[in-house]
């Protein structure tokens, strides 16, 4: 499974998701569109918009810390 976190330092929302995460003890990789331009423009191309966080869980985008959906994708 491939988990990967598009966020930002200052964003609460995006180390509320990755704390989430790390307690299911699912292992993910962070990538700081704040400080790495082309992660940036990845996660605008894949999610359609600028806002953090996004989680990409095997394709699957995620916009927001929606821990629903982050369940429902990591049940697949």
């Amino acid at each position: 499974m491939a988990v990967n976190v598009y966020s930002t330092q200052s964003c609460p929302y995006c180390t509320m998701v990755k704390n989430y995460l790390r307690q299911k003890g699912v292992p993910f990789t962070d990538f700081d569109v704040g400080r790495d331009q082309r992660r940036a423009e990845e996660m605008v191309r894949k999610s359609g918009q600028m806002g953090v966080p996004v989680v990409d869980i095997n394709g699957r985008i995620i916009i927001g810390f929606n821990k629903a959906e982050i369940d429902k994708a990591l049940n697949r």
